[in-house]
């Protein structure tokens, strides 16, 4: 199978998910085998929230837009530009997905099929039938695929290489099991804001996006703020109050509710608008429904640190204030190269 046909079907995937928006679902009679896979597919999107309380209609249709937009033959071509894929020896690729938020394991699926290899997906027990359903669509498109698209539901075995993305602790397990196998072991990472009191309204705004998308449980969405000294949090609050919806989700109200107390009772001092808390804390992971923040002194001793815990750390996002820094509200909209940990996964399946 050449790289233009691996890539024509997932432009053809493509096609196939810009049907589907929150605000409007349109059947276009132009994409494949629509009679097959639409309706089922608004189906699995009702039904998603159902198999895991955190993927409602709204956090799905968002990350099925996200791709929609990033498979597109002027994106896929990029990407791949910058890769000789003739290098590639075809080999079985483990992967072990995480759950966290919907379709977080799809840029490791894509990499492995556009590469040429075989894939050996073991999902997490969070997204069991997202990812299925969108391999059976490009199945569907490329019948090859079919003999390249393997799911385990027991012991992984016959595979090459691995990549495997979980928590800390997990990571240690997966470090330890694939220590004879080429990999790429993921292990908890968070995302920072750095701001300076210059921002606007409309940057602080677009930080809620990085902050409540997916209620806060991917490793891009920011969970710390690093504040200079006597920073005032009035105009942040106020620019996020449109977010106030989030509190009337139970999931994440109960969080809130919990998080809340645990802090009073420990007499933590808490800044809190009723559906987010703010506290002092020098960690990077928050729990759900708040934030820590940290003053620092200058620009330079903060930059130095925060590349001193890089390993720590997915996203930083700022008004340009430091070096590799992503504009506010683009945390969840990373393109094909960005790559998780700063590991080019391409460049690994293609070399081991």
């Amino acid at each position: 199978m050449t790289l233009e046909t691996k890539k024509s079907v997932f432009v053809e995937l493509g096609k196939f998910l810009n049907q589907f928006s929150e605000n409007q679902t349109l059947k276009n009679p132009a994409v494949l085998h629509n009679e097959t896979f639409f309706d089922a597919f608004i189906d699995l999107i009702q039904l998603s929230q159902s198999h895991n309380g955190w993927y409602t209609p709204e956090q799905v249709y968002f990350s099925i837009q996200s791709w929609a937009e990033a498979l597109t033959e002027e994106n896929l071509s990029q990407w791949l530009s910058a890769y000789d894929l003739q290098k590639n020896k075809v080999k079985n690729v483990a992967l072990i997905l995480a759950g966290n938020i919907p379709l977080v394991g799809f840029h490791d699926f894509l990499s492995v099929l556009i590469t040429g290899n075989n894939v050996l997906v073991k999902t997490s027990s969070n997204d069991q039938h997202l990812l299925p359903f969108l391999a059976k669509y490009i199945i569907a498109v490329e019948p090859q695929l079919a003999n390249k698209i393997k799911f385990i539901e027991g012991k992984l075995e016959n595979f090459d290489a691995v990549i495997a993305t979980g928590s800390n602790n997990t990571a240690r397990y997966f470090e330890f099991y694939f220590k004879d196998k080429p990999s790429i072991i993921r292990k908890s990472r968070n995302s920072v804001a750095i701001l300076n009191g210059s921002e606007t309204k409309e940057q602080l705004w677009a930080l809620g996006e990085d902050i409540f998308r997916y209620f806060g449980l991917g490793c891009r969405n920011v969970s710390k703020l690093f504040v200079p000294k006597d920073y005032s949090f009035v105009a942040f609050f106020e620019a996020i109050f449109e977010y106030q919806d989030v509190i009337h989700y139970e999931k994440y109200a109960n969080n809130y509710d919990y998080n809340k107390a645990v802090f009073l009772m420990s007499n933590f001092k808490l800044l809190d608008n009723g559906f987010l808390t703010l506290k002092e804390d020098p960690s990077h992971a928050s729990p759900i429904s708040s934030v820590f923040y940290e003053y620092y002194n200058n620009i330079e001793e903060l930059e130095a640190r925060i590349e001193l815990e890089s390993e720590q750390i997915q996203c930083v996002v700022s008004n340009d204030l430091v070096k590799n820094s992503i504009a506010f509200g683009q945390t969840q909209k990373p393109e094909l190269w960005n790559y998780a940990d700063n590991i080019d996964t391409i460049s690994f399946l293609i070399t081991t």
